[in-house]
C-alpha cells in the first residue's frame, strides 16, 4: 500500500513539471509566433489588429492569463484558441519567450 501511494505521488508530481520543447519544435514555435501571431499582432509583434506582444507590453501580465489566452483564445475577438495546435508546455514556453524577447530570426 505504501509503495502505491509513493508511486501515485510521483505520477502526480510528474504531471506538474513542465518541459521545454525539443529544439526542432522550439524553431517551429518561433516560426508560428513570427508568422501566425505576427499576422495580427504585427510582424515585429509591436501591435496591429492585436495588442503588442513585446516584453515591455507583457511585463505586468500574469503568465496564467497569457497561457489561457493563447490556449483558449478570447471569445468575441479575432484571437483564436491555439489549444488544438499547442500543448500547455508549448504555450508556457511561448509566454516565457515573449516575456524575454524573441531571438533574432534564424537563431
Amino acid at each position: 500500500m505504501r509503495q502505491w501511494a509513493v508511486g501515485l505521488m510521483v505520477l502526480l508530481a510528474a504531471g506538474t513539471v513542465s518541459a521545454d520543447p525539443v529544439p526542432a519544435r522550439q524553431q517551429q514555435l518561433l516560426h508560428l509566433l513570427r508568422d501566425d501571431c505576427g499576422a495580427c499582432h504585427g510582424m515585429t509583434l509591436k501591435g496591429g489588429l492585436g495588442l503588442p506582444l513585446t516584453p515591455e507590453a507583457l511585463r505586468d501580465k500574469d503568465d496564467a492569463g497569457l497561457l489561457h489566452t493563447i490556449l483558449d483564445g478570447r471569445p468575441g475577438t479575432p484571437m483564436p484558441p491555439w489549444r488544438p495546435f499547442l500543448s500547455e508546455d508549448e504555450a508556457r514556453w511561448l509566454v516565457s519567450q515573449l516575456k524575454r524577447g524573441l531571438p533574432a530570426p534564424g537563431k
